[in-house]
């Protein structure tokens, strides 16, 4: 069973997916980034000001010693809270990622299909039976 598992791990897709994991891990943190520290503060500045991460509706009782306006304490005291604006983050964030692994999967596609447009392009090599048949006329011509 272990050689079974180290062959299955030595293959070439599994150690692709393991590379293509860490490094969609990485560059999701960087667009979270984007989007928590440039777009929406920016978004924020042209809505006059309001953060979104910060929006939300509060549906449980305010506990005591709480400000009602402190998202970070009640969601730490555990209120039932709608978070809408950390949802909307949320969603410019994934479409942010979509976006750019369509324009990846987009560019690759066509990097693929020039190759394969080159590949066409390019003469077929005359056959086996071909170049018998060119040596035989030749031969008869002698």
């Amino acid at each position: 069973m272990l050689a079974e598992f180290k062959k299955f791990i030595a293959k070439g897709n599994v150690m692709d997916l393991a590379v293509g994991v860490i490094i969609g891990g990485a560059f999701a943190t960087i667009t979270k980034s984007l989007t928590d520290d440039v777009l929406m503060p920016l978004a924020g500045a042209i809505f006059g000001g309001v953060d979104f991460s910060y929006l939300y509706v509060r549906l449980g009782p305010l506990p005591e010693g709480i400000a009602a306006g402190d998202y970070a304490a009640l969601k730490k005291a555990g209120v039932a809270m709608f978070g809408y604006g950390a949802f909307l983050t949320a969603v410019i964030n994934f479409l942010i990622l979509a976006f750019i692994i369509f324009l990846l999967v987009r560019w690759v596609n066509r990097i693929v299909r020039g190759e394969e447009e080159k590949e066409e392009a390019e003469p077929a090599a005359p056959t086996e039976v071909e170049l018998l048949a060119e040596i035989r006329d030749a031969l008869t011509k002698k």
